[in-house]
């Protein structure tokens, strides 16, 4: 079964295929080390910091964890420097303790030239950007970019190496991920909900302490601590997929101290889960129509011949999933793993990020329809869900459903809700429709209420924000990016005309040109500017 995670029912889902990866996150890899803030400077940037939050942020913030000094060491990655930053646990009081976060660098190359920190977020919720940087950006960023700014980034409270939220051990997650998202009868329907209230039941046996305290706007806060902590004035970040909300939402509660921020992949802050969950359910099937134009006019194609139409594609695809869910096919996987229509579902959404994935999943469809082999469509599952070949799963999943269920109210509350919107989400995506439904319950369950709540961004008094949106983007729609550029007083929209989910770093060189010239020079992109 597939949970949405920037992925997920209420926010999208981190790319599993992106090669610069997470997630934009999963087969996709979840593609720090600045100088060594002086004592002087990181003290005198955290006072004047403190004294600029807004409102009574301030005040409750004690000011030692805006001066307070990073001890910085050798990460198991060459090149890489790893530190511990403390945050309150609970900003509304910030005596009952700390958050560990884990902190990477990579000092820019040109230090004499050096414009200060650049902080990258891959989105999910739940990807590892201390992964992300050692692994994509720390070394794949444009080299002027590395050579004048120290590359940063912070694992989220709840994710990776920062307190990780966890929920289910390897054995009951490989359950989990089986689970039938479209049921066809009762009995399969309270199967379902029994799946989602055990998740539930895990985070909040091994997590209680932190699951009312992973919000975004808390992450957001945590954010703005490290960035007096590196001694910059203002925040230069770079957030991708879910990694846009969360620099909208910093620039929302620290406006004035908005450098230049990249939001690539833009989700829509003012859009309540439910829409959220039917914009990236029309998201989904639009990726999924380009997929299958493209797939009948390669040859071979598993899902049709040269002329078939995308919807005649769609039809042989969910007779293919039925058949899966009557008889589940055989993987080889050594753990007894079966492909049902759960598993196949997110094979291929998980390569609905990436049209440079489109191969391989054809290739896997032809092994499973043709030789009764699910294999291939397994191993996209797992690069999805970040399983590896021990069984183990890292902490995406967890921390993306407390963050998604933390965030928002639930998109409904009963099976019964979800029968009802069944046919408007049926119509979003004839494919996708029926199963994003049913995952879009799964925080009606969660142990904790929701804290956030949809509202406009407008980070009245901040610098221009650019704000990029892929047109054929099945995770984070184009509308989004469009409506969140609309809301920012200084938003500045840059659109890619292509498919996969976002666009800096994909292979548009007008996108690429126009990103780094903002960030190098504080330029932002003409107005209407477009790129294929």
């Amino acid at each position: 079964m597939h949970i949405r995670r920037l992925s997920g029912p209420s926010r999208p889902l981190p790319s599993p295929l992106r090669p610069r990866t997470m997630t934009r996150t999963g087969g996709a890899l979840l593609a720090a080390a600045a100088l060594l803030v002086s004592a002087c400077s990181a003290g005198s940037s955290a006072t004047s910091a403190a004294m600029a939050l807004p409102g009574s942020a301030a005040q409750r913030v004690p000011a030692s964890y805006y001066a307070q000094r990073l001890t910085w060491h050798g990460c198991q990655v060459t090149g890489f420097e790893c530190a511990t930053m403390k945050a309150p646990r609970d900003y509304a009081d910030p005596g009952a303790g700390d958050v560990s976060l884990a902190v990477a660098r990579k000092k820019a190359t040109s230090p004499g030239k050096r414009l200060g920190s650049l902080l990258v977020n891959p989105g999910g919720p739940g990807g590892s950007a201390v992964d992300y940087l050692e692994k994509y950006a720390g070394t794949g960023y444009p080299a002027e970019l590395r050579a004048r700014y120290d590359m940063v980034a912070v694992d989220p409270r709840g994710v990776a190496r920062s307190e990780p939220v966890e929920c289910l051990d390897g054995p009951r997650m490989d359950s989990f991920t089986q689970t039938d998202v479209t049921p066809d009868d009762q009995r399969e329907t309270d199967r379902l909900v029994d799946a989602y209230r055990h998740f539930a039941e895990g985070c909040g046996q091994h997590s209680a302490n932190l699951l009312r305290h992973v919000s975004t706007v808390e992450a957001a806060r945590d954010m703005d601590i490290l960035r007096a902590v590196l001694g910059d004035r203002k925040l230069t970040y770079v957030g991708a997929s879910y990694g846009t909300f969360l620099g909208a939402t910093y620039a929302d509660l620290f406006p004035r101290r908005v450098g230049r921020l990249v939001l690539d992949g833009a989700m829509d802050p003012s859009l309540s889960a439910l829409s959220l969950n039917e914009g990236q359910t029309a998201g989904f099937e639009t990726a999924f129509q380009s997929f299958a134009r493209d797939c009948v006019r390669q040859t071979g194609c598993p899902l049709g011949g040269r002329g078939t139409s995308p919807a005649k594609v769609g039809v042989n695809l969910k007779a293919f999933f039925r058949k899966l869910d009557r008889s589940p096919l055989a993987t080889g996987d050594p753990k007894g793993r079966r492909l049902g229509e759960a598993l196949a579902t997110t094979g291929v959404i998980a390569a609905m990020y990436d049209q440079t994935a489109w191969p391989r999943l054809r290739q896997a469809l032809t092994l499973a329809m043709s030789k009764r082999d699910g294999a291939g469509l397994l191993a996209l599952s797992d690069s999805y869900y970040e399983r590896d070949a021990s069984g183990k799963y890292s902490n995406l999943m967890f921390a993306n459903a407390a963050v998604n269920c933390v965030d928002l109210p639930p998109s409904f509350s009963t099976p019964e809700e979800v029968k009802r919107a069944l046919p408007a989400f049926e119509k979003l995506s004839p494919v996708f429709g029926k199963g994003l439904a049913w995952s879009a319950l799964s925080c009606a369950y969660w142990p904790v209420r929701a804290t956030g709540h949809a509202h406009r961004i407008a980070a009245n008094g901040a610098a221009p924000i650019v704000v990029v949106g892929t047109t054929r983007d099945p995770a984070t729609p184009y509308p989004w990016a469009r409506s969140l550029a609309s809301q920012l007083s200084s938003g500045r929209l840059l659109t890619y005309d292509g498919d996969g989910h976002t666009a800096f770093g994909r292979g548009s060189k007008c996108i690429d040109t126009a990103i780094d010239t903002y960030l190098l020079r504080g330029t932002p992109p003409a107005k209407g500017k477009r790129c294929s």
